[in-house]
């Protein structure tokens, strides 16, 4: 009995942590870079102006690339760095599945935050550059390669929507087919994580459909 007791004193204290670790990864992708970035340093809060979407295209179209880049690294650190807290709880098989899930699971835990940010009104970004951080840690040759999709379509369109969307249809198929990803979660992942991004630009694709989405360029609108 003493001996049962014990396990589950463990598997409650574990359970416990795993629910303190996702409520960080939301805290943690609740931290709204484009609205702070934006009111601290330019006296703008940049879901008043353009798309008015808290996130990185937003930013660069109105406050231009000096701001950007910083939202665009730490909305994309904020993925990262929820993932791998996950390796900050004791006691569990970094090897069994259950792991993967649960790096997942902190992961979109961020992105939520990033979305619906509780210091920031619940009003925030798309999460484009979060699950983008959450895919270089989870699966970080896919993400490059997703990246690297994305680079090419907004090069060759300057439509960073497109390049989103088409780095999202890109993702699965590399991950599962060409770099055959034996995790179930993750195959999973890929294909939620592809899912979100166009319900999240829905209306970017109605523009993108009617030739009325707006290119972006690395100068502020003035």
């Amino acid at each position: 009995m003493q001996g049962k007791r014990s396990y589950m004193s463990l598997e409650s204290e574990i359970f416990m942590e795993f629910i303190a670790l996702g409520a960080a990864a939301y805290l943690l992708g609740s931290i709204p870079s484009a609205v702070w970035i934006g009111k601290l340093l330019y006296g703008v809060d940049v879901r008043e102006h353009g798309s008015g979407n808290a996130g990185t295209t937003n930013v660069l179209r109105v406050l231009g690339a000096k701001a950007a880049i910083p939202v665009f690294a730490v909305d994309t650190l904020k993925g990262l760095l929820a993932v791998l807290a996950a390796y900050l709880v004791p006691g569990v098989d970094r090897s069994a599945e259950f792991f993967g899930v649960v790096k997942i699971a902190c992961g979109l835990l961020a992105v939520v935050g990033h979305m619906y940010p509780v210091f920031a009104g619940f009003r925030g970004g798309k999460g484009v550059a979060t699950t983008l951080g959450v895919a270089i840690a989870i699966q970080p040759v896919g993400a490059l390669v997703a990246l690297g999709v994305f680079a090419a379509v907004f090069a060759a369109t300057r439509y960073v929507s497109l390049g989103s969307l088409c780095a999202g249809l890109s993702f699965p198929p590399v991950v599962i087919f060409l770099l055959r990803e034996p995790k179930l979660s993750i195959r999973i992942f890929v294909i939620f994580a592809c899912l979100l991004l166009f319900y999240t630009h829905r209306k970017n694709i109605r523009r993108l459909l009617s030739g009325t989405e707006p290119k972006t360029s690395f100068k502020k609108k003035s």
